[in-house]
């Protein structure tokens, strides 16, 4: 009777581990943009973004390029890939809350563009401003969205 009661309390205790690393998961979405100071129609696909976009970016129009999501564990490292040759490497640091801390190395033909820490909301977008495109006026945006 003894030993059923012990691999019972191991069962249960097993499952809340389980559990409580199934919680420690997260899901990071990140979209390739190009922001353009001529005026022009903003890509349907973010519409939800736009008025987020134009305050931080403070550009008239936006295009999509590309987008990527990769679901991690805490500490555990993620690879975006999204277009044009633009790669997010995302490591989960913690999630407290709705609020995951993610490390972010933003990169670009083998060169590193940025390297940032976060903190992502879930459901808010967060926006990082990148390089020239080479189109006079446009330059690379990166919209980061933790779920």
């Amino acid at each position: 009777m003894k030993t059923i009661r012990l691999i019972l309390l191991f069962a249960t205790l097993a499952g809340l581990l389980t559990l409580t690393r199934a919680a420690e998961r997260s899901s990071v979405q990140g979209i390739l943009i190009s922001a353009s100071n001529e005026s022009g129609e903003t890509d349907r696909r973010l519409a939800p973004y736009e008025p987020t976009l134009r305050r931080i970016l403070r550009f008239e129009s936006f295009r999509f390029l590309g987008d990527d999501t990769a679901n991690l564990a805490v500490a555990e490292p993620g690879h975006l890939t999204l277009g044009n040759g633009h790669e997010l490497a995302v490591t989960t640091e913690s999630i407290e809350g709705n609020a995951i801390h993610v490390r972010v190395r933003w990169s670009s033909g083998g060169r590193t563009l940025m390297n940032t820490g976060l903190v992502l909301r879930a459901g808010v977008p967060a926006v990082l401003g990148g390089p020239s495109t080479g189109t006079k006026g446009e330059v690379y945006a990166v919209i980061l969205i933790g779920r």
